[in-house]
């Protein structure tokens, strides 16, 4: 089972335990504001959730559940490679653990990986996580009108890569 630690961090697999703590995020309206789905309003859209996450096949998924003191606190990871998503709960915001579980698992991606760039997608409102990945090394590649349909608003998309170090 593949595990990543860092300071203050243990990325691991998903299991069905993560349940709760997981809906907690995935409940939580600030969290979700732009993320691709709307909050979950029932336990069973993150049991989905949860189920797909575990059961991804491994030669195209590379996800992990964010502990931290203990607690899942989100997820980090490439749900579909080559592309990374990441949420915390935003108890957990403003402390560098987004940017302590991305850096982590971008050097799993990388040093595990057969992929030429890892990309991301980023609601253009979504300031924070587009610091977040300029920070990283990621840079813009294109953007897209009207990708997303979010409950019953359209959302854009900023497209970003980060290219294999030495490519």
């Amino acid at each position: 089972m593949t595990e990543i630690v860092t300071p203050r961090l243990r990325l691991r697999r998903a299991q069905a335990g993560d349940l709760e703590a997981l809906h907690a995020v995935f409940s939580h309206p600030v969290a979700m504001r732009y993320w691709s789905r709307p909050p979950h309003t029932e336990l069973g859209q993150t049991r989905d959730f949860l189920d797909n996450m575990i059961g991804a096949p491994e030669d195209a998924s590379d996800d992990f559940v964010v502990e931290y003191q203990g607690l899942a606190i989100g997820k980090a990871g490439c749900w579909r490679l080559p592309e990374v998503g990441y949420i915390l709960h935003p108890d957990h915001w403003g402390k560098g653990l987004a940017t302590e579980a991305l850096s982590a698992v971008i050097r799993h991606i990388f040093a595990t990986r057969a992929v030429a760039a890892i990309t991301a997608d980023v609601d253009p409102r979504n300031e924070g996580s587009l610091r977040l990945l300029a920070r990283l090394g990621f840079v813009e590649t294109h953007r897209a009108e009207r990708t997303w349909l979010v409950g019953e608003e359209w959302c854009d998309s900023v497209y970003l890569a980060l290219t294999r170090p030495g490519a």
